[in-house]
């Protein structure tokens, strides 16, 4: 169901997937659109915001075929619900006629209600805590037990397949190569050999660090904001989407892309976070010591990411900086930055 659409030579899937199809798509499911769509800023699917005939609106997101499995699209979808029956605030795929993942045209498809909301104001502490709570109740129902079909989040999948991958294929320019390579291979080194992330049933410690099923990719665009004195059926404060990337890992996961600036501001940030989170769950502070390894591994793992979708015409057009030598160069710079930050005491909140 999700990844059946035929690859012709020379045309990305996602250039078959017109405005026509789209409506069409929706009205197999028993929506009827009234033609007018709005693409919505999404690079891994194809997301749209439908206006209906009776007037209201629906967002419909077309999935990348042969990303996920539908058993993996299903388990996500599974999580959400749970998370909506534990009145979690998340926006989660609608059940039509029964199904949550539809097909059509060699797509698999969802269609969700259509939630409004802002960026939130991370540096508000008070919008941190409020995060922070609802993040803990999503922990919460993660916590009841593990992913199946999903992957989860470690060494392997993060950095070890991704370099390999990169190396294999050549993307990264001899004139950086060797730097790239011997730093990525000395950060996977340093993340196996000091931290839980290798998947070693964490270094046979007595009391292992809690992997949970995660939101995946809780960054701020993730979260819609309704302030409290806007008029919003939704109700104010946080409502979380995009589980796309929803997989088995560590708490801290879910926090840490919500954090930046210095280690001062950082270390305020992640305290108003942990304070509201630690009102519904208890946080485990050594998790403290995996945000920067975290970070290392995203870093690895965005590369792989943009080159292997570079055949998808959108890619190309949005990040055209990307693959130069001098974008390796960054690479390497960051990289030694964050040999250094793995070195660093961790945060304390």
């Amino acid at each position: 169901m999700a990844s059946t659409v035929p690859v012709l030579s020379g045309i990305h899937p996602f250039e078959t997937l017109t405005p026509d199809l789209v409506l069409d798509a929706l009205e197999t499911v028993g929506l009827r659109g009234d033609g007018r769509l709005t693409a919505l800023s999404s690079y891994e699917n194809r997301v749209y915001q439908v206006q209906l005939e009776d007037g209201s609106s629906v967002v419909t997101k077309f999935y990348r075929p042969g990303r996920w499995s539908d058993a993996q699209i299903l388990e996500e979808h599974r999580f959400s619900q749970e998370l909506m029956a534990a009145e979690v605030p998340v926006i989660g795929p609608l059940l039509l006629h029964g199904n949550s993942l539809h097909g059509f045209g060699g797509f698999g498809f969802s269609v969700s209600p259509r939630r409004g909301g802002r960026t939130p104001e991370l540096d508000n502490g008070e919008v941190l805590e409020w995060i922070g709570r609802f993040l803990a109740r999503i922990h919460s129902v993660g916590a009841t037990h593990a992913f199946v079909a999903r992957p989860a989040l470690d060494v392997q999948t993060f950095a070890v397949e991704p370099r390999e991958w990169l190396l294999t294929h050549d993307r990264v320019p001899l004139d950086v190569q060797s730097a790239w390579a011997k730093l990525s291979q000395q950060a996977i080194d340093v993340i196996s050999s000091q931290t839980c992330l290798a998947g070693d049933s964490h270094h046979g410690a007595a009391d292992p660090i809690r992997i949970l099923r995660l939101h995946g990719d809780c960054h701020p665009g993730n979260i819609l904001w309704t302030p409290v004195d806007a008029p919003a059926a939704a109700g104010p404060g946080p409502h979380f989407v995009d589980l796309d990337d929803a997989r088995m890992g560590p708490a801290v996961q879910d926090l840490w892309m919500l954090i930046s600036g210095d280690r001062a501001q950082r270390a305020r940030q992640l305290g108003a976070l942990v304070d509201g989170y630690e009102q519904f769950r208890d946080f485990d502070r050594r998790e403290l010591a995996l945000i920067e390894p975290l970070r290392t591994l995203r870093l690895i793992h965005y590369s792989a990411w943009l080159a292997r979708r570079w055949d998808d015409p959108i890619f190309p057009i949005n990040f055209p900086w990307f693959g130069s030598s001098d974008y390796w160069r960054g690479q390497v710079q960051m990289l030694e930055e964050q040999l250094e930050a793995m070195q660093e005491e961790p945060l304390v909140v």
